[in-house]
C-alpha cells in the first residue's frame, strides 16, 4: 500500500517565494540564474537555493530585494 505524501502548509508559500524570486530575475532579462548571480556578485549556490525554495536567510532575501529595488511589502504582495 502506497503512503500518501504529507502536505505541509508552508511548502506552498515557500514555492511562491521561490517563484517570485525567479520571476524578478527573468523580468530583469536574465535567463540564467548563474549569470544573474555573477552580475550581482552573489554566491551562485546560495542564489540557486533561493530560487529552489530551500533554506535561506532574511538577509539574503533583503539583498535580492535591494537589487530589484522593491520593498518587503511589494515582494510579499499576493503571497498567502
Amino acid at each position: 500500500m502506497a503512503r500518501k505524501k504529507r502536505i505541509v502548509p508552508e511548502e506552498g508559500r515557500i514555492s511562491q517565494v521561490a517563484d517570485k524570486i525567479k520571476q524578478l530575475r527573468l523580468d530583469k532579462g536574465y535567463s540564467s540564474y548563474e549569470t544573474f548571480a555573477f552580475a550581482y556578485s552573489l554566491p551562485t549556490i546560495q542564489y540557486w537555493r533561493m530560487e529552489s525554495g530551500t533554506n535561506f536567510t532574511i538577509k539574503s532575501l533583503i539583498r535580492i530585494l535591494d537589487i530589484h529595488q522593491i520593498t518587503l511589502e511589494e515582494f510579499f504582495q499576493g503571497i498567502h
